[in-house]
């Protein structure tokens, strides 16, 4: 059974929702405001995704309390719905840690099935059951987690993913369309999404930042320019290019 938690004020959507998932082994709770939804969170019953719409009431809009999810929940996974159908919107959300968004008006059973696709990449799947090491950096795919040296690094989600598609292919050039296809849905180009490319360098700065690397020149995570990122071996680290 999947817990998951709906934030929108739309009380008859959330009650065919509640109707359709219930079918599919999906308990959804409803939180009509972004504070009732965080208040929600910080109760005692684990909830597994956050469905969390832009447009809330309240004073507190979905950026907001993706934000504030963040902040204490890295590994929590949201997916942003929004009605603007604006790319701003979609770049914004997954700049601020959304892991996925869902346009509306959507269909129930796309939500459902990108949900499961979230969870999937969250809690690993039997294609990634593996540990990735580079040098004092530890990826732990199945853990979700990634350690340097005896630090954890907390990031999230989408930075986790986007720094195990680099490590599985360190000392190589992964262009930002893998990037961004690696981050979606199923991990295939199929999934890629150019608004999620577009995002790509904020991701990679907040990750150089959580890994200690010099923004004005990183060592550990290299820019290739107009094509994508390497994380470079640790014997590549002193030499320069």
């Amino acid at each position: 059974m999947i817990r998951a938690l709906l934030i929108d004020d739309d009380d008859e959507l959330a009650r065919l929702l509640r109707e359709y998932l219930a079918s599919h082994q999906v308990e959804l709770e409803h939180a009509a405001t972004g504070a009732k939804g965080l208040e929600r969170l910080d109760g005692t019953a684990a909830i597994d995704v956050v469905l969390l719409d832009v447009m809330l009431p309240g004073g507190m809009d979905g950026f907001a309390v993706c934000r504030t999810i963040r902040e204490t929940r890295p590994d929590l996974p949201i997916l942003m719905l929004t009605a603007r159908g604006d790319d701003m919107d979609r770049i914004v959300g997954l700049e601020l840690g959304a892991d996925d968004y869902v346009p509306k008006p959507y269909n129930a059973r796309e939500l459902l099935a990108r949900m499961k696709a979230v969870l999937r990449r969250t809690r690993g799947t039997a294609g990634s059951s593996d540990v990735l090491e580079v040098g004092d950096l530890r990826v732990d795919v199945p853990g979700h987690t990634a350690t340097l040296g005896d630090r954890t690094v907390p990031l999230t989600s989408f930075e986790f993913r986007v720094l195990a598609a680099l490590a599985r292919r360190v000392g190589q050039t992964v262009t930002r369309e893998e990037l961004a296809a690696a981050v979606k849905a199923d991990g295939s180009n199929a999934g890629y999404d150019p608004s999620v490319d577009r995002s790509l360098d904020v991701h990679i700065s907040h990750l150089r930042q959580k890994l200690g690397d010099d923004p004005r020149d990183p060592r550990r995570i290299r820019t290739v320019r107009g094509v994508g990122y390497v994380l470079v071996q640790p014997a590549q680290t002193h030499a320069r290019p």
